[in-house]
């Protein structure tokens, strides 16, 4: 996600999302449940119940982009909560993405070895 406008706002969906949902659904969700507009060009991340799927739904040029990642092993770091929203920057982001816990930005800078 190189290159955001800097006044993107990252927003994280707390809690599970069937990752069935697709453009639709997810922007569904946006309005209704988290109360954001899904066309503002801000991104919102969704995760699944086991935890290494994620989806980000972003409006850009006229239309809705859906991308997925998916951890090869371990879980996205995710907010505890059962449903509302939570705001990244978008350092957090990457960390985030890279699998990395977003929440810890210093355990995620120190090498693993010295953890």
């Amino acid at each position: 996600m190189i290159g955001l406008p800097s006044n993107t706002r990252v927003w994280i969906a707390a809690g599970v999302t069937d990752m069935r949902c697709g453009f639709n659904s997810l922007a569904a969700k946006v309005e209704l449940v988290l109360q954001k507009d899904p066309f503002s060009g801000h991104i919102f991340l969704f995760r699944g119940r086991r935890g290494d799927l994620l989806k980000a739904l972003y409006w850009s040029d006229g239309g809705l982009c859906l991308l997925a990642k998916r951890l090869e092993k371990g879980r996205f770091a995710w907010p505890r909560a059962d449903g509302g929203v939570v705001a990244l920057t978008t350092a957090q982001l990457s960390l985030l993405l890279e699998g990395f816990d977003w929440r810890e930005p210093i355990d995620a800078a120190r090498p693993r070895s010295a953890r």
